[in-house]
């Protein structure tokens, strides 16, 4: 179904139905553009070939679900979805258990390309300096991070760690290696891409990495501890240069960052505070519902355009829930997507 047939019945549609799915016959050639909207990475089942994509207009109005097989043919994209990352106009899907990234245009979705090379359950990746860096942490095998020419996706080189090679991000045209995972190690490798070689560790005076992010170029880390939890600003030249403790907060993970804020999940429990503030809030800025277990509830959590997306996943047994909060914690959507929903993107 092309998007500009359903436009014009937008309002009747989303009086009735809340939130419109847009899908289609197999006879029907899809021409719908994905930019202005978000891209939710939805991982699928360990094992199977579940990975895909669902993409929903900015609006919140129009979804459409399995949109990699829907424009290409049916094909399957893979297993376990674990990110999608962006370059120029293309989309970069990294495929854990399928050991692959797929490239397709991140406007329709035509597949053109893909990176198979040296990959051993990749985890995460990031650009810099006109290169790919992805993470590789094969569980009790090799943790390595395996670097390509962004111009015609060559191999070039790997890094090799003894810690976990998890999330990676870039700041000031450096990369940046969570040396942590599942909540274990305290430590991040700065590379210098002039090298593509470690130019140092930074060790984190208290807690577990739970995850790094990267923004206005610095890397922030937040670390998990049994009473408090910490954030920690980095540097693009690998110095940590401020610390802030999120004081009776325990187990403190999915930091985000919007417009000046912090935004960061303890348990089922969603937190909001200035990145400028000096003390940790004292209450919650909302609660997710329950869910069939505590980890399920909140598996996907991303702030984007003064939107939070929260990710039920079921436990892996059905659709994951979307439900879409204000800046304020107000409900404004909720919508099934694929299976295993962890993370919403701007296109």
């Amino acid at each position: 179904m092309k998007l500009n047939k359903l436009l014009p019945l937008l309002f009747a549609f989303t009086l009735l139905l809340g939130i419109v799915s847009c899908s289609s016959d197999n006879n029907d050639e899809q021409e719908i553009f994905y930019g202005n909207g978000f891209l939710i990475a939805n991982e699928g089942t360990f094992g199977k070939p579940e990975g895909d994509v669902t993409f929903v207009s900015a609006d919140l109005n129009l979804k459409q679900d399995n949109v990699f097989a829907l424009n290409n043919g049916g094909a399957k994209l893979g297993d376990v979805l674990q990110m999608v990352a962006f370059n120029g106009e293309n989309a970069y899907l990294l495929l854990n258990n399928s050991n692959k990234i797929q490239i397709a245009n991140r406007y329709n979705f035509k597949a053109n390309g893909e990176i198979t090379a040296e990959l051993n359950s990749p985890r995460y990746m990031a650009f810099a300096n006109n290169n790919i860096y992805v993470t590789n942490d094969k569980y009790l095998g090799a943790k390595y991070v395996s670097i390509y020419k962004a111009s015609d996706r060559s191999f070039i080189k790997k890094i090799t760690f003894t810690d976990a090679a998890e999330r990676i991000v870039e700041a000031g045209n450096n990369i940046f290696v969570q040396n942590a995972s599942f909540g274990f190690g305290n430590k991040i490798s700065y590379i210098n891409t002039s090298t593509n070689n470690v130019q140092s560790t930074i060790t984190l005076p208290a807690g577990n990495i739970n995850k790094i992010i990267s923004s206005n170029q610095n890397v922030y880390a937040i670390a998990a501890g049994t009473a408090d939890s910490y954030i920690y600003e980095i540097s693009s030249t690998g110095s940590i240069t401020k610390t802030t403790t999120l004081t009776g907060i325990a187990n403190a993970t999915n930091l985000e960052i919007a417009n000046g804020k912090f935004y960061f999940t303890s348990g089922k429990n969603v937190y909001k505070m200035d990145m400028s503030a000096t003390t940790a809030p004292t209450s919650p800025l909302f609660t997710v519902a329950n869910s069939v277990d505590a980890y399920s509830a909140l598996y996907g959590f991303s702030v984007i355009n003064d939107k939070i997306f929260t990710s039920d996943s079921n436990g892996f047994t059905q659709a994951s829930k979307i439900v879409v909060y204000n800046t304020s914690g107000a409900i404004i959507r909720s919508f099934t997507t694929g299976i295993g929903s962890n993370s919403v993107y701007a296109n």
